[in-house]
């Protein structure tokens, strides 16, 4: 009897370590599924997780860093039709280090508004420069109140050290602290607006008189997409090297909304991008 019941423990001791295996494999399987080395998508009613890869590990956020920029500098202004012109240094230096531009020139008498629109739809590195500037006075004292809110919100893997998102190694965070951050900026009814418009026009200036129109970098790419059965209705994207290519994205299906976050899906050329993030994206919606 007592070999009978060692056998049976033995028995059941490998099929524990098969089951287990199994279940690695499945993730393994299931985390190739997609290019994207980070994802994290959460259903907003519920607050469900629905699909989580490498969720709570450290990316670099490229220029989805600007959805922090922006919460913080809605944080701080009070007219958004007051003037708050383009930073001709910060202009200068965007310009130097070939950040994505909005199309301002330095010292144009822009509005807070038209920043506001400049950094999330086309992305602009001399609109969130400028917002910084003209809220805190200088980038570094802009970019601490960035840190503050982080710290705010408890995004304890969340480091900023610019507006605009260009590549340094002390700047990261992960795809679970992005999902947390918009999900909670999204509450802001300005950035909103802001997030899920397609084009804007700018005031008119003695630069522009006839004003710039902003295009989303989100959602001018989906036009000739499928979406079956649900509806993008919003996003910020964001591209360097080191990051790879990443998306923000705010999406309904039903009568409920989500969030997903892609990021790291590989970059080889950034002037002619694969669209794998997009592709990521496209694949979660439709699998929900």
């Amino acid at each position: 009897m007592r070999k009978i019941v060692k056998i049976f423990f033995v028995i059941l001791f490998i099929f524990g370590l098969f089951v287990v295996k199994e279940k690695i494999d499945i993730n393994n399987i299931f985390n190739n599924k997609y290019n994207s080395n980070y994802i994290y998508v959460v259903n907003r009613q519920s607050e469900s997780e629905i699909i989580k890869k490498n969720y709570k590990s450290k990316a670099y956020p490229a220029s989805l860093t600007k959805i922090m920029t922006t919460l913080v500098a809605l944080d701080h202004i009070n007219d958004l039709s007051a003037i708050a012109p383009v930073d001709i240094d910060t202009y200068r230096e965007m310009v130097n280090k070939n950040s994505s531009m909005a199309g301002f020139y330095g010292n144009e008498q822009t509005t807070y508004r038209d920043l506001l629109y400049g950094t999330i739809l086309s992305s602009g590195g001399e609109a969130a420069n400028s917002l910084a500037i003209n809220i805190a006075g200088s980038v570094e004292d802009f970019v601490k109140l960035m840190n503050d809110k982080a710290q705010e919100l408890g995004l304890e893997d969340t480091h900023f050290v610019n507006p605009e998102g260009l590549h340094n190694k002390k700047q990261y965070t992960t795809a679970y602290d992005m999902a947390i951050l918009l999900d909670y900026t999204l509450d802001n009814g300005h950035f909103r607006a802001i997030f899920t418009k397609e084009a804007f026009k700018t005031t008119s200036t003695l630069d522009h008189p006839n004003g710039i129109v902003l295009q989303s970098t989100v959602l001018s790419k989906l036009h000739d997409m499928p979406q079956n059965g649900f509806k993008i209705i919003g996003g910020k994207s964001g591209t360097t090297y080191e990051a790879g290519q990443c998306w923000a994205t705010l999406a309904i299906k039903g009568d409920t909304e989500y969030i997903a976050i892609v990021m790291g899906a590989k970059l080889e050329d950034i002037n002619d991008t694969s669209n794998k993030h997009i592709e990521d994206t496209i694949k979660i919606y439709e699998g929900l």
